[in-house]
């Protein structure tokens, strides 16, 4: 079984290093999605995998790179991905 969410994340998450982080760190889980900078300043997710590999990705994305400073994180339930991998975009 396997759950997708869609986050938003706030705060200092753009040019540290924020979207790679997020990729490498969701390899590591066996997470599929992509993650991308939103023009307003915030990066935007969808992560798709087991509950416990989400779950644990987003307190890992609570966290983030050691530069950046996460100040909030939106999460909502999404529809499956039709991807195999997980992409940087934007």
């Amino acid at each position: 079984m396997s759950i997708t969410k869609h986050v938003l994340v706030s705060g200092r998450v753009q040019g540290v290093g924020y979207r790679a982080w997020t990729q490498h760190e969701a390899s590591l889980r066996d997470l599929v999605g992509w993650v991308r900078n939103c023009d307003d300043g915030r990066v935007e997710a969808t992560l798709q995998g087991s509950p416990d590999a989400v779950e644990a990705m987003l307190d890992a994305m609570r966290q983030g790179p050691a530069m950046a400073r996460v100040d909030e994180i939106i999460t909502q339930d999404t529809e499956a991905l039709a991807t195999r991998n997980f992409e940087v975009t934007r």
